[in-house]
């Protein structure tokens, strides 16, 4: 069973680090990737600044350290869709079904914030990722308009 909480001030430099660490393990620490979002070392503050808008919940092991995280915000190039954003989960946890505890925890909060719509964007590089999200009901669709991560190569969506 997942444990999980909404990130704190005290989680940003930690769940950045496995953010970063995904990042680099599939050779996509490179521009127009999450690796330089500005917001990425301040999480807590970017998704707690609109609470009715955006989450992001961080997953705690048996121990309670942090190993993974997963965000939802509000997407504009969709009427009434939010975006999945940055799920990531720690080496050590891999492999044990927290990233789709976390896309359904996810998925869940986005539905009762209203939206109808959900989308991702991700890259080839992670194919794991790519299962899991067409696994989970995301269709592939053509690349938006108003995308922040020029250098991501797949685009989903899933109605809600």
């Amino acid at each position: 069973m997942l444990n999980y909480r909404k990130i704190k001030t005290c989680d940003d430099a930690k769940i950045a680090q496995i953010i970063r660490s995904n990042l680099e393990k599939f050779h996509l620490n490179i521009p127009g990737t999450a690796y330089f979002d500005p917001e990425l070392e301040h999480l807590s503050r970017y998704y707690n600044s609109v609470p009715d808008k955006r989450v992001y919940f961080v997953a705690l092991n048996t121990e309670g350290e942090l190993v993974g995280g997963v965000g939802i915000a509000e997407f504009d190039g969709i009427e009434n869709c939010a975006e999945l954003q940055k799920l990531y989960v720690d080496d050590s946890v891999k492999g044990k079904a927290y990233g789709k505890e976390l896309m359904r925890l996810a998925e869940n909060w986005a539905r009762s914030a209203g939206y109808n719509n959900l989308y991702l964007e991700t890259h080839t590089n992670l194919s794991v990722a790519l299962n899991l999200y067409e696994k989970m009901g995301f269709q592939q669709v053509e690349k938006p308009c108003s995308t922040l991560h020029n250098t991501m190569n797949r685009f989903y969506l899933k109605k809600l």
